[in-house]
């Protein structure tokens, strides 16, 4: 028999696929945040009157400190028991102090006096960083009890895949072609109307994700159960440094979600759509334009992962966009980019349409894939060493994650004052200038060629493929089935009685 058939019969526990949908809104849910605050850079400088040069620093700051909290609330994940399960209670906690931080946040700053308001911003910021690390851990940690099936795994890409999508696209273009409109630019009341949607959908998200995970946050389902080795809060270097998979998923996704940052950046889609090509609201229009063969990618995509396995659909799809991007980033630079209009549909606007869509809809992929995978190293590290600490894996590979990718807000603020832009970001309406036209070029399509190389290489020492996790679930399985069998088997066994004076009253049998 091979392990692969052998493993059917070891360890694998099945989720209801609305459980695995609903559980995806949790990531979700803090998306539609960290959509919110991609425009925070346009409230602090041009409402709150902070510097560009300043909000780059404090937003890359305040990535760190996210990063920081990540390894204590994964322990905190790890060492929760509690008659509402081990997720359900921290997801929901989380969720409101997002909800709270965001008000507060945009509702108060800006009345403070001058001297107040940068400390102020920082001291909110990092409340919203812990509610928003409590929720997100548990979207990483919460995987393995959800399901352990190889060809489960790879539908919560699928969900989240088409949820991002929605969220991204459908954002930029509620934003781009109608509250911008509406309310003639990034003003107040645009950050209100916007936060108000925010908050709402994420208390619905984050309910319904509740119930997805509702009936698996239990013990039963938690790695060996009562077996797992106990683990401190020490442990988390050694089981970074034991765990390879852990280290080049980590170095693999945290380079991908740098490019992605950049790319998806207020600022950054006012140049590349406003300023290179003239007209911001077709950011949306062209958003909504990729919306369906976007979801056709990722259903591609994860159908290709279940058939073959995770990984050999990550590399596909990063080595399907890095190709996309490269050749769009030629095509910009020998025709002339204010062509591309939908009004003009000529080989410029078509090419670009064909080339951004490629590039995004299989540049996100590995960022769906990722969770899932987290989920195999998790179940690689009990495999190892019999600890069961989705929660620290979790928030080991955000830790490490956030410090990289930390580096998008700092990177774009750095970039475009070295430009001249030391004051204000480049806004709608700006002239473009050559040395406006290639840093636009650099951040939204150079930056994610050179995430998506970076990408690549560590894969390609990353060894959980589908023949290593069936040969893992096995041998979880045959632990906890021998350990089941022993348990049975002590409780089969008759309970010695005694009297008062503690002498046994069970009869010895006598020797012949």
């Amino acid at each position: 028999m091979t392990s692969a058939a052998a493993s059917d019969n070891y360890g694998y526990h099945k989720a209801k696929l609305w459980q695995i949908g609903f559980f995806t809104l949790n990531n979700t849910a803090t998306n539609m945040y960290m959509f919110a605050l991609a425009f925070v850079s346009y409230y602090a400088t041009g409402i709150a009157g902070l510097t560009v040069v300043a909000v780059s620093m404090i937003l890359t700051l305040m990535r760190v400190f996210d990063g920081i909290t990540d390894p204590i609330i994964g322990f905190i994940i790890d060492k929760t028991e509690s008659k509402f399960g081990k997720f359900r209670p921290l997801m929901i906690i989380g969720n409101v102090i997002l909800a709270v931080s965001l008000m507060t946040m945009y509702n108060v700053t800006h009345l403070l006096p001058e001297a107040f308001q940068m400390l102020f911003f920082i001291a909110v910021y990092a409340v919203y960083i812990v509610g928003y690390t409590f929720q997100t851990a548990c979207t990483k940690a919460a995987q393995t009890a959800l399901t352990n099936d190889p060809k489960q795994r790879p539908l919560f890409a699928v969900f989240d895949g088409i949820n991002n999508t929605l969220l991204f696209t459908g954002g930029q273009i509620f934003v781009a072609s109608y509250l911008v409109a509406k309310h003639g630019g990034f003003t107040m009341p645009l950050f209100t109307e916007l936060n108000t949607y925010v908050i709402v959908l994420g208390l619905i998200f984050t309910g319904m994700a509740v119930a997805g995970i509702w009936a698996k946050d239990r013990k039963e389902f938690f790695g060996l159960s009562e077996l797992n080795v106990k683990t401190s809060i020490r442990d988390y270097w050694p089981i970074l440094k034991g765990n390879r998979p852990l280290q080049m998923l980590i170095i693999a996704a945290s380079s991908d979600k740098l490019t992605l940052s950049v790319l998806r950046h207020a600022v950054v889609m006012v140049m590349l759509f406003d300023i290179l090509l003239g007209d911001y609201e077709l950011s949306g229009t062209i958003s909504m334009i990729i919306l369906i063969p976007t979801l056709i990618i990722t259903f591609a995509g994860v159908a290709y992962a279940r058939k073959k396995d995770l990984k050999k659909s990550f590399i596909a799809s990063t080595w399907i966009g890095l190709g996309a991007f490269g050749i769009l980033i030629a095509l910009l630079f020998v025709i002339d980019p204010t062509t591309i209009a939908l009004d003009n549909l000529g080989f410029a606007t078509i090419a670009f349409i064909v080339l951004y869509t490629l590039g995004l809809g299989f540049g996100n992929l590995p960022s769906a894939l990722v969770i899932p995978m987290i989920a195999d190293v998790s179940d690689y590290e009990t495999y190892k060493s019999g600890r069961y600490v989705p929660g620290m894996i979790g928030t080991l590979f955000s830790f490490v994650d956030k410090m990289i990718s930390s580096l998008a807000p700092a990177l774009v603020g750095f970039a475009v004052a070295l430009i001249g832009y030391k004051n204000t970001f480049p806004e709608i309406g700006e002239t473009l200038t050559a040395s406006l036209y290639g840093m636009t070029i650099f951040l939204a399509f150079g930056i994610p060629v050179l995430g998506w190389i970076v990408s690549l290489i560590a894969m390609k020492f990353y060894y959980l493929d589908s023949k290593k996790m069936a040969d893992i679930q096995k041998s979880i399985g045959e632990v906890k089935e021998k350990a089941e069998n022993e348990r049975k088997r002590v409780a089969a066994q008759p309970v010695e009685q005694t009297d008062k004076s503690g002498d046994s009253l069970n009869p010895i049998p006598s020797s012949k």
